[in-house]
């Protein structure tokens, strides 16, 4: 069974699980929520817009360049020759000319075709790189949905607790009243109650606490959160986990595509040491405006070609570069793998000693329930002192507050180990959400449409998003 199908069935299971409690949020909810209102995953989505947009430069280069000119002059002068014997002649011209030039890049032993692959790479490396944002801000939203789920757990069981240490504070003084224990065990219930109200306030500020950060995440306003059925299923082997991870992680992606736009860019400083041939052309209308008669028109048409002798020794230098930051882009990418297979062990590791963190903590608690409900019987029996009880009480309320959290770190690394493997994204999860195509305004743009339909098309596209 693919992983995209389970990720899938679980988030349809969440989603029914959501009719059960009105004005509750599913683990869906929170990321829809996420990914419709992220900022970090708009600024991205522009970034890469513009990175589209550097294609159709590339490709522009290839196409004629034509440029016009107008001007209107107006000249003067002031002469006296012997000519005027001797007078003072004044003369006042006006034209007016107009003029179009063109010219076509003919060849550049590759180099501005190399421009336009080099563009398409950082296009698909900012892609890759978006997918990557978007794994970010899903992760979030999930880390912020348990979050708040941890800390209403903790609230609901501070208050349970509060309400046994009360009954216990009226046992301690009904039973100090016939003269059963002393007024130190009043004390000491009296002292764990105000330490239990204290801790009840801390809980209700960590629910504060975790609503604003869900609030953030997600941009929605949390009623409560329905956990999911089951944890999602990831692959049985951290092997298996790590070998996703390295062909699917966009991070990876994104180097790679960087190590490939480094090596064009080689290229491209190599062909900037070799000519270029240009042909070019111009055609131009001057006419006198005082005599309508007198105007001059003509142009030219020439094919040359033009190459560096010496620059200083820049363009050696920045070949040099290119193949510096080629090395660069290697080593980044071998780091980047690495950090990918750590990653997935970390969140693999988490993940098993959360589920360990399970049982010892279920055992805990079930031996700490014994052992209050012991302690509790022998107290009324006058066998055990307030204190015992009081201390089997805290035992216990630790006992569960550790298999909340180990029960919540389950939920978290798991979707961590999802993450880490490059498969936390709206498509794989199976969201019900309008997805972000990343290529629809890349086909808009890519061959540098100018005064067309297709230009006008981009205008709307733009006035929809709001980017104009």
């Amino acid at each position: 069974m693919r992983t995209g199908v389970i990720f899938k069935a679980a988030a349809l299971a969440a989603t029914l699980v959501s009719g059960a409690v009105a004005q509750a949020d599913t683990l869906a909810d929170a990321m829809v929520g996420a990914y419709n209102t992220s900022g970090l995953l708009e600024q991205n989505r522009a970034v890469l817009r513009a990175a589209d947009e550097d294609v159709a430069q590339a490709v522009s280069a290839l196409r004629p360049v034509l440029n016009w000119s107008a001007d209107v002059t107006r000249s003067f002068s002031e002469s006296r020759t012997s000519s005027s014997f001797g007078q003072v002649v004044n003369r006042v011209t006006e034209e007016a000319s107009i003029g179009l030039t063109a010219s076509l890049l003919v060849y550049d032993f590759g180099r501005t075709r190399l421009g336009v692959d080099a563009a398409k790479e950082a296009v698909l490396a900012t892609r890759s790189q978006l997918v990557s944002i978007e794994q970010q801000v899903l992760l979030r939203a999930a880390q912020a949905f348990f979050s708040l789920e941890r800390a209403q757990q903790t609230l609901r069981l501070r208050q349970s607790n509060l309400n046994v240490i009360s009954r216990e504070l009226r046992a301690a003084r009904d039973r100090f009243e016939v003269g059963e224990v002393t007024r130190t065990d009043v004390a000491l219930a009296e002292a764990r109650l105000a330490e239990a109200r204290s801790q009840l306030a801390v809980a209700e500020g960590d629910v504060a606490t975790a609503k604003q950060e869900y609030l953030r995440a997600t941009g929605r306003q949390p009623g409560g959160v329905n956990m999911p059925a089951r944890v999602p299923a990831i692959p049985s082997s951290l092997e298996t986990a790590t070998s996703i991870a390295l062909r699917t992680h966009p991070d990876l992606a994104a180097a790679q595509h960087q190590v490939a736009l480094a090596e064009l860019n080689i290229a491209i400083a190599r062909a900037t040491l070799k000519p270029r041939v240009e042909l070019s052309g111009n055609y131009g209308v001057t006419q006198d405006l005082e005599d309508h008669d007198n105007y001059q028109q003509g142009g030219s048409i020439s094919l040359g070609a033009s190459g560096p002798i010496y620059r200083g020794g820049a363009l050696t230098s920045a070949l040099r570069q290119s193949v510096a930051n080629r090395d660069q882009n290697r080593a980044n990418l071998h780091v980047a793998s690495e950090q990918v297979r750590q990653n997935v062990a970390n969140a693999y590791v988490n993940l098993q000693v959360a589920r360990s963190a399970i049982e010892s903590s279920q055992r805990q608690v079930e031996a700490a329930q014994v052992a209050f409900n012991g302690v509790r019987e022998e107290a009324q029996l006058g066998a055990r002192t307030t204190l015992d009880v009081l201390n089997a009480e805290q035992d216990l309320l630790d006992a569960r507050t550790l298999l909340i959290s180990a029960r919540v770190d389950e939920y978290v690394a798991a979707y961590n180990v999802i993450s880490a493997m490059g498969r936390l994204t709206v498509g794989e999860l199976g969201l019900p959400v309008q997805q972000y195509d990343p290529s629809a305004y890349y086909n808009l743009v890519k061959d540098a449409p100018a005064l067309s339909s297709q230009g006008e098309q981009l205008d709307r596209v733009l006035r929809a998003i709001g980017k104009d």
